[in-house]
């Protein structure tokens, strides 16, 4: 049995353990289900409201995805104008962080402010979160790029243009593709944040009228919904990650992929 199989099954294992202890422990210990609902129930509360939670969930990731494409783009260009310039990196470095700061739910009512209630302020909160580990990664893969190459580019001519495209953005492809995968989790984030918030549809507004009604098993079936969501995203993007990035990976990792 390889090491690769092993992993998957330990994991699958692991999975399937957590799910019993819960179930388990709540039945020793009588738990009530406003407390906390049964895996077993969260499961029927999946499979019984099924056809109603699916439009929440088509639009939940509808939203999220056009959020995180959006803070993709906008993340690459920043990255790109900050790490292609020393000076730049150092000044615009700590703005960033200072914008990172700012709780994120703190900027959804301003949102509703500006383009009122809807998808507008989820799609829009969602790309703001995902923005600054983009642009970190990215200017960092930039800002790193050994001076040795730009010389040797230099010294034959080349333009810095040509240096960025040749050297820069293939050096910060692995940075690039490991921000995604944090990104399209914190995608997640934005999107249910404002959900909850001044949405009428998505996964989130479901949660919030879940909780508001002590329905707590479906409250829990959406947690269970958006953690499937993104794991599936995560690995689709961990996948491309390895496809196109396979060069930058240690051998062991390779054969774990």
């Amino acid at each position: 049995m390889s090491s690769d199989l092993r992993q998957k099954i330990a994991s699958a294992a692991l999975i399937l353990g957590f799910f019993l202890a819960w179930e388990l422990l709540c039945r020793m210990l009588h738990v009530s289900d406003i407390v906390l609902p049964k895996p077993s129930q969260v499961l029927t509360t999946l499979v019984t409201r099924a056809p109603a939670l699916w439009p929440h969930a088509v639009q939940t990731i509808y939203t999220t995805l056009l959020g995180f494409v959006l803070g993709v783009l906008s993340g690459l260009a920043i990255g790109v104008l900050i790490g292609s310039s020393r000076t730049a990196y150092g000044t615009a470095y700590p703005l960033l962080v200072g914008f990172s700061s700012i709780p994120k739910v703190a900027v959804v009512p301003i949102f509703v402010l500006w383009f009122g209630a809807g998808t507008v302020p989820a799609v829009l909160t969602s790309m703001v979160i995902c923005i600054f580990p983009i642009v970190v990664n990215v200017a960092t893969g930039l800002a790193t790029t050994e001076p040795e190459l730009e010389d040797v580019l230099k010294a034959l001519g080349a333009s810095k243009a040509e240096i960025l495209w040749n050297v820069g953005l293939p050096r910060t492809l692995p940075y690039f593709f490991a921000s995604l995968k944090v990104a399209i989790t914190l995608a997640f984030v934005g999107t249910v944040l404002s959900e909850t918030v001044a949405a009428n549809r998505g996964i989130g507004n479901v949660m919030m009228i879940a909780s508001s009604n002590f329905d707590v098993p479906l409250v829990f079936a959406g947690l269970i919904i958006l953690a499937m969501l993104g794991v599936l995203l995560y690995l689709l993007f961990a996948w491309v990650e390895y496809r196109l990035c396979g060069w930058a990976m240690r051998k062991t990792d390779l054969a774990m992929g």
